[in-house]
């Protein structure tokens, strides 16, 4: 069965607001929640972008069922390896085991504020390998130094271990990022529905390993409200990941989709409150063999009334849809 999840965006709401949306998600019924960890939002229009690690310590005290996810973390920049693992061992323990760590090589956007510039990308696979090996050494327990090309750690240990670490999680986007994937992951992370990169994935050793998916969507009895929200917050989406990775700041975003039209956006993402046009727009992430799809609602004040309208109508419908 196809589990459907909910996105916390923290960058189209603050942190009170995302623990509320995700306690109304718990109650409608998503089978888990992925949030993502920002510095900037991809478009001022977004307006929000509040610590992701706070929100979900709010979180796992204010649920008590939902699964909780980073989607995703990357732990070469902003955060070293060594901190992310202690993060990560705390959430699963303030979560009670409902915690995944998702990591990814990261996007210019976020990590450019610690300085240092922004490497190749086969650079930042070769730092993310490396952080890998560091995060899981320290979830093993015990003290742990490590002298790598990109990272070092001296005598660290996590004092607050939980009995089962949480399961790690890599974002992939071509070969190189599912070899990788295939080979240190429990899951795989990916943000298209293409059935070539879970094959690639299956290749490098992830076969049978859960597999993961995100789409944007935007409800509203309006539909002509919707693609206005929609265009407005999320036309960066259809960038594709190589090119989201790399432009620095809102302003990058903004110049880049300045000829993206309302139409273009609605071409990809569902807009309105049709349930069977969502049904459709998720499918081919269900075909191409994700066996979860995490939907992001666009649009901060829109969540609750897109809630109300998934536990009634777009729930049921997809589950119907999709077994």
């Amino acid at each position: 069965m196809v589990q459907i999840g909910y996105t916390m965006m923290t960058e189209q709401a603050g942190p009170r607001e995302l623990v509320d949306h995700l306690v109304r998600a718990e109650e409608a019924g998503f089978d888990f929640s992925v949030t993502s960890d920002h510095y900037f939002p991809w478009l001022r229009t977004q307006g929000h972008s509040p610590y992701a690690w706070s929100v979900l310590g709010a979180a796992a005290q204010a649920t008590s069922r939902i699964p909780l996810m980073t989607y995703v973390t990357c732990p070469t920049f902003r955060y070293h390896p060594a901190v992310v693992a202690q993060k990560a061992a705390t959430m699963q323990l303030l979560s009670q085991g409902r915690f995944r760590l998702g990591l990814g090589s990261g996007e210019n956007l976020n990590e450019h504020v610690v300085g240092g510039g922004w490497p190749s990308v086969d650079v930042r696979h070769e730092m993310l390998e490396e952080a890998v090996e560091i995060i899981r050494a320290l979830f093993k327990g015990g003290h742990v130094n490590h002298r790598g090309t990109h990272f070092d750690v001296e005598s660290a240990r996590l004092w607050d271990l939980p009995d089962e670490p949480p399961p790690l999680g890599i974002a992939v986007s071509g070969e190189q990022s599912c070899a990788l994937a295939g080979r240190l992951a429990d899951l795989v992370i990916a943000t298209e529905p293409q059935s070539g990169l879970l094959e690639a994935f299956d290749r490098h050793g992830g076969a049978g390993k859960p597999r993961v998916g995100q789409l944007p969507v935007c409800h509203d009895p309006d539909r002509d409200t919707a693609v206005k929200r929609a265009h407005a917050q999320f036309r960066w989406f259809g960038g594709g990941w190589k090119v989201n990775s790399e432009l620095p700041h809102p302003d990058s975003f903004e110049s880049a989709t300045q000829y993206v039209t309302p139409d273009d956006v609605a071409s990809s993402i569902p807009c309105g409150d049709d349930p069977e046009e969502f049904v459709e727009a998720v499918r081919p992430y269900a075909e191409a063999g994700f066996t979860e799809i995490a939907l992001v609602q666009i649009g901060g004040d829109a969540q609750l009334p897109y809630l109300d309208w998934a536990e009634k109508t777009l729930l049921p419908a997809l589950r119907d849809a999709l077994g």
